[in-house]
Order: structure tokens, then sequence, then C-alpha cells
């Protein structure tokens, strides 16, 4: 079944939504919770409360690509749960390592105080579109799915220090791209 046709069956609250998106979209969800959590039994708890959610938000929301709208509900979801889980503990997971190095780039403060969370979110979309898509796809894999840098470094049939080169590289280039549009990082 394509995703309209799911997505038809959601906004027609007909149940068998939940069993055609979850038949679909489980291994794709887990995969982004479980590189997030750590865990592949957190990450299906994680998968069925994103199903959930999009139970409860379509409709009104009408998703133009299903795939995107449920991983991004997957990935708020683990990393909400990522957040209570290490209150007050210091973990050294993938999404540890993945926040710390980005934080580098955008800075300890909240970025709400100094811009529009949507704007800067715009740009760095735009940024992104600036770059080879080879280098798009390796930040994409490291900042949104939270992959390892062994794994992307399989994935793209490159070697572990060239990843690390390109992130370092692209998050450089994203910094400055971020200043001249009056970001201050």
């Amino acid at each position: 079944m394509n995703d309209r046709d799911i997505v038809g069956l959601f906004l027609e609250r007909d149940e068998s939504a939940i069993r055609e998106v979850s038949a679909k979209y489980t291994s794709y969800c887990s995969k982004i919770a479980a590189n997030i959590l750590g865990s592949y039994d957190e990450a299906e708890d994680c998968v069925n409360e994103a199903l959930m959610k999009a139970w409860e938000s379509i409709p009104p929301h009408e998703p133009e690509m299903l795939s995107t709208y449920l991983g991004k509900l997957t990935r708020n979801i683990a990393i909400n749960r990522r957040r209570r889980t290490l209150a007050g503990k210091r973990g050294r997971g993938e999404a540890e390592l993945v926040f710390e190095e980005l934080s580098e780039l955008i800075g300890s403060e909240s970025v709400e105080h100094t811009h529009d969370l949507k704007e800067l979110v715009r740009e760095i979309n735009e940024f992104l579109y600036t770059l080879p898509e080879i280098k798009r796809n390796i930040f994409v894999c490291r900042y949104w799915y939270c992959d390892s840098v062994p794994e992307i470094a399989a994935e793209f049939a490159i070697n572990k220090n060239k990843v690390y080169i390109t992130l370092n590289r692209v998050r450089k280039a994203l910094r400055e791209y971020l200043r001249k549009r009056g970001y201050e990082l």
C-alpha cells in the first residue's frame, strides 16, 4: 500500500492505518530510535508511541511525506526519552556525542533567545542544499538519524577518517554560513 493510501486511511479514521503503517515503517523508525537510545527494546516503545501520535495527529495534519513525518515523531520521542533517562546522569552514547558536536556549532545558549527556531531550521536546510549530495547525506545520517561514524563509513563505502573530516568541514562551513546570516555563534 502506498503512503497516500495509508494517509487516506488515517483521514478516514480507519484503524487498519496503524497496521499498514506499522508493517511499512516499523523497521525504519526502530533504527532511528535505537540510534538515539542505544536499545532496540526502548526503541520499540518509542515506535509504538510514535504510531499513536500519528493516529492522534492525522487528521487534522496531513503529512506530505509519511516516512519523514513518522521519522520526526519517532526521533522527537526518542530524544525526549533519552533526556529523561539521562537527567542527572553522564552517558557517552551516540546521541550524546552528536549533541556535543552540534553544541560546538550552535553554542550553549538557547537558540530561541537569539532567533526564531523555525528560521534557523530553514537556514540550515538552505545550507544543506548547497552541499554536494554525499556531504549532505553524511551530515543528515549523523545529525538527524544519529548514525555512528563507522555506520556512515560503511554505508558510503569510505573510511572513517573521511567521515570525520567531512563532518568537521561541514560543521565549520555551516557555522560560517550562519554567522553571515546574523547568528551569533
